[in-house]
């Protein structure tokens, strides 16, 4: 059944407080975002019908054997420590959230929003719509007394940030993604208004909102981490931030900044590399492509530099097993992949769970897309236990110093939902380039001539050069 509805902001809002009355919920919503690849602008699924709950160790051949017994919508997560089934891995930092490590849901209810349009998928859709209609929308209020805690002080942050350059100096690895984690025990929030005042604050185009049971995630997530349209796989690797400026003059110097500074470049080129090489696994053979490079795009509270991969995927490679043979996604991880995962669990304190996961959906005509779980605030109800994570890329010539705000600015907006200061409020006026470390003469020289073979792949690839 499929309706006109005239105000569709609020009409989303009533959905998403009817659709957490049930215990399986994901809302994901573009905000308005779109480009070649978008199917709808938010979709809700609501109710579980039938569920898979799997922890690392068999468990994408189960996702792989509920796909194919239920093979219209399903929607669900990855955690990240996935990667402990996929590589010889383990996680064994603290987890006090208890999300499994991979959940999907066939929904009872599924509301999908075009424009004004809005279509109910269930049996007694008029009903649904009758009910939505009828929600009284709470007031948002604001969060207090919530008691945050870093797992890192400052100092501490900084030193772990030393001893990553040093593995890299060795050539242990090239590139890794560096997370600390913050938490609050004894908080009740109300989820959904606290989802919605982050997507008020943060709008971006993978924002999602998931139920399971008591547990919640509330994303705000600008990445997509692989896409699949038709025969084509698409993957949008994010590498590359900067503050937005308080002039729209000042915001265009940050953006020019941004899109020429050579560490910046650096990370990201990296990162489609090993995005690259991932996808060649599901590939058929010479068509893994760059489809676009170093663009830089605005968000409410950031610039980012996105890269896009695309391949034809191989004949036999079913879409769950394409997802594993990506997963977890470069942009999180580094490389060389399996050593940064490894040192990454040796130096972080808490254990990633659900963040640096991905959320998303598999649809009747086995098409699928799934968001990187970034920015987002994770909460027990049960145990009244919250976390968030932050992360930036360490390179040989990270600055550890402005790797440290660069976690604060992504952690900006979680930390207003949570009614705290910025801790980097004094470091405002920062600019992309007070962002990393710069190289050296010598050393930009030789990137450079990185950069330009890079570049010359890209131009090969989309049959330009």
């Amino acid at each position: 059944m499929t309706r006109s509805i005239h105000d569709i902001k609020i009409f989303k809002q009533k959905a998403l407080q009817w659709a957490s009355a049930f215990e399986a919920v994901c809302y994901l919503d573009s905000n308005g975002f779109k480009d070649a690849y978008s199917k709808f602008d938010t979709l809700i699924a609501a109710g579980a019908k039938k569920e898979l709950a799997a922890y690392a160790g068999n468990a994408f051949d189960q996702l792989e054997t509920f796909r194919k017994q239920n093979p219209g919508w399903i929607t669900g997560f990855f955690g990240y420590d996935l990667k402990n089934e996929i590589e010889n891995l383990s996680s064994s930092n603290p987890d006090r959230l208890h999300f499994p490590d991979l959940y999907f849901f066939v929904p009872q209810y599924l509301i999908i929003i075009n424009g004004g349009q809005v279509e109910i998928i269930a049996d007694d859709a008029g009903d649904v719509f009758s009910q939505i209609e009828l929600q009284e929308l709470k007031q948002p209020c604001r969060i207090t007394g919530v008691k945050l805690q870093s797992r890192f002080s400052k100092a501490e942050y900084l030193n772990a940030a030393e001893k990553i350059k040093a593995h890299i100096s060795r050539g242990d690895i090239y590139v890794t993604n560096f997370c600390q984690g913050f938490f609050a025990d004894d908080v009740s929030i109300d989820p959904v208004t606290a989802f919605l005042q982050l997507n008020q604050i943060s709008p971006n185009p993978f924002a999602s909102f998931f139920k399971w049971k008591d547990n919640y995630i509330l994303c705000a997530s600008p990445e997509r981490f692989l896409a699949k349209r038709g025969n084509q796989l698409i993957s949008q690797p994010i590498k590359g931030t900067a503050k937005r400026g308080d002039t729209p003059k000042e915001d265009e110097v940050i953006k020019q900044e941004l899109r020429n500074h050579t560490k910046e470049l650096q990370e990201n080129v990296m990162i489609v590399d090993l995005v690259r090489n991932d996808l060649t696994r599901s590939a058929k053979q010479g068509t893994v492509k760059t489809e676009e490079l170093f663009s830089i795009h605005s968000f409410s509270q950031v610039h980012q530099m996105i890269s896009t991969v695309v391949c034809e995927l191989q004949d036999g490679i079913s879409p769950v097993w394409a997802i594993k043979n990506t997963f977890p996604m470069g942009s999180m991880t580094g490389a060389p992949k399996v050593s940064s995962m490894q040192l990454m669990e040796q130096y972080e304190r808490s254990r990633r769970g659900v963040y640096s996961g991905a959320i998303g959906y598999f649809g009747p005509d086995n098409d699928f897309d799934f968001n990187v779980v970034i920015r987002s605030l994770l909460y027990n109800a049960t145990e009244k236990y919250l976390s968030f994570h932050a992360g930036s890329a360490i390179t040989y010539h990270a600055d550890p110093e402005k790797e440290y705000e660069e976690c604060l600015l992504k952690a900006k907006a979680i930390m207003e939902v949570l009614g705290q200061k910025s801790l980097n409020e004094k470091n405002s006026k920062k600019n992309a380039s007070d962002f990393k470390g710069l190289l050296n003469n010598e050393d930009a020289e030789i990137f450079h001539d990185y950069l330009k073979q890079a570049r010359s792949e890209w131009d090969r690839d989309i049959g330009r050069g």
